[in-house]
């Protein structure tokens, strides 16, 4: 019998502790270089956005899907996931080294690569696999399809100083929102480890 309670205490530590949690506990740092990618993304700006207003254009950013509170955890870090792999992908375009200052960007970059690895480590442990199918449907999509427009908008202006300067303040938005997501999927995996 005190074998059988003893095992039974093992497992109520585990579960609430932060490597038993049904979820991934997303790191202050994580979020810490998540707020530090806005700044820099701030700290890159070239020229007032006022000077561009002729190009400002509606992305049609999925803050809803992004924002609700209806996502579940899975699709939280698939979303979140998605929009740090497409910012990543974005910046690491060839004509983004060219609108940028290059130490700037290089920061930008790392910043994103480290977010993205801190969630890559996360999205085995909450996905599985027809959680992996849910996640590409829906909000994910959604993402690809944002990010899709970004890519044709920038190319239809020819990669123009004043494009990438409303790309800029767009992918501020963006990121500012997952900055919100991640903090919530922080305070759910919190929820989670609390007995």
């Amino acid at each position: 019998m005190a074998f059988v309670l003893s095992l039974l205490m093992a497992l109520v530590l585990v579960s609430y502790s932060p490597g038993g949690s049904l979820g991934c506990d997303l790191s202050q740092n994580h979020v810490l270089v998540g707020r530090q990618n806005l700044r820099l993304l701030g700290q890159m700006r070239r020229l007032s956005p006022h000077f561009c207003l002729q190009d400002r254009k509606d992305f049609s950013f999925p803050q809803e899907m992004v924002e609700g509170g209806q996502l579940q955890e899975a699709q939280a870090f698939s979303v979140l996931h998605e929009m740090l792999q497409q910012s990543l992908s974005l910046f690491h375009t060839e004509r983004s080294s060219a609108a940028w200052d290059a130490t700037l960007l290089a920061q930008l970059r790392i910043g994103l690569h480290q977010q993205l690895d801190d969630l890559d480590a996360c999205l085995g442990q909450v996905m599985g696999e027809e959680d992996s199918a849910l996640g590409r449907l829906g909000p994910t999509l959604a993402v690809k399809r944002y990010f899709q427009g970004i890519h044709v908008y920038l190319q239809e202006k020819e990669y123009s100083v004043c494009a990438w300067e409303i790309v800029r303040v767009e992918m501020m938005r963006a990121l500012s929102s997952s900055a919100s997501l991640q903090e919530r999927l922080r305070m759910m995996d919190g929820d989670l480890n609390s007995p």
